[in-house]
């Protein structure tokens, strides 16, 4: 790992990752072969010579829970203690009143819960999507309250649809519905998690079109809800907002990233300040932390998760 000079001030700490300067580390969860309404997924070990990532889909009914257990990483030198193997209940849930009534999944650390919520912010392809609910658990695993809304009521994007028709599709979602919503989850969060401990601390994390998602929110949160966030190759991000967020935030993209692009990522990091990171990994596209689709990928993103693990311990548990 890498620490390149800012480009014009402190702020944000730009990092380089040179994918060839660590060692492959990598978390394989296999399905049982029943189709059971409980569902068990454990865990295995691997190496760097394993196949290709295989990650459970887990999309459950209104009223279901499950449990999981994580696997236990070897983490670099950077991380103080390997991760615990966590038991995690998921849960389908129905949060707010009336027409702002919205669907949400919720990821709960069974053993060494230590109390901490976060609002995790999807892509475009929504919260039932099997990459983001995986990424959920794993957030989760290590003792977080993870709580994933449905931003586009039940309408997300498709993979079978043209890329031309996209800009049709988000003009179906009004982007003050989906604050209004997003608000509707936080406030749950609040009544939740920190109504009986006002010590209790609530992050934000967020991919793609909900890492842009992410700045919007902090924007707002002028009674500092929350501690920090995390954006994941944010899109469709306002620059004017930048100077109203009064939390740190770490932002994650590659350089090869068209619609994240680096040199915008430090512009908002410079005005946020408050110890701002911009992680840039070489050679990586749109969507590979939390869609790696080679070996190579799957190294960043384990990485890219252990950096995401330390700055959530950091600002939410120290």
């Amino acid at each position: 790992m890498e620490l390149a000079s800012p480009c014009c001030s402190n702020f944000p700490s730009i990092i380089s990752i040179n994918k060839s300067k660590f060692s492959m580390l990598c978390r394989r969860l296999s399905l049982p072969s029943s189709s059971s309404s409980s569902l068990l997924l454990t865990s295995k070990r691997c190496n760097s010579a394993s196949k290709k990532r295989v990650v459970p889909s887990f999309i459950q009914k209104k009223t279901s829970s499950s449990v999981v257990c994580c696997s236990q990483l070897k983490v670099e030198d950077d991380i103080d203690n390997a991760e615990a193997c966590e038991l995690v209940n998921g849960a389908e849930l129905e949060i707010g009143d009336g027409n702002d009534t919205i669907r949400a999944s919720l990821f709960q650390a069974v053993k060494n819960n230590n109390g901490a919520g976060i609002l995790l912010l999807t892509d475009i392809f929504g919260f039932e999507d099997s990459y983001t609910r995986d990424f959920a658990y794993r957030v989760a695993c290590n003792g977080y309250n993870v709580l994933v809304p449905d931003l586009f009521r039940g309408d997300p994007w498709s993979k079978d649809q043209s890329q031309a028709q996209l800009e049709q599709w988000l003009a179906k979602h009004d982007p003050s519905r989906i604050a209004a919503d997003i608000a509707t989850a936080t406030k749950w969060m609040v009544d939740e998690f920190m109504a009986a401990d006002s010590s209790r601390k609530l992050g934000i994390i967020g991919f793609c079109y909900g890492g842009g998602r992410v700045l919007d929110v902090l924007a707002r949160d002028q009674d500092s809800v929350f501690d920090t966030g995390v954006s994941f190759y944010g899109t469709r991000m306002n620059l004017s907002t930048a100077s109203n967020v009064k939390v740190p935030v770490l932002f994650v993209t590659g350089d090869n990233d068209p619609l994240c692009q680096v040199s915008i990522l430090n512009e908002f990091g410079n005005v946020i300040g408050n110890n701002s990171k911009v992680i840039v990994f070489e050679g990586r596209g749109h969507g590979f932390v939390h869609r790696p689709e080679t070996p190579e990928e799957d190294a960043d993103a384990e990485e890219a998760f252990m950096i995401m693990r330390n700055w959530l311990q950091n600002q939410l548990l120290e």
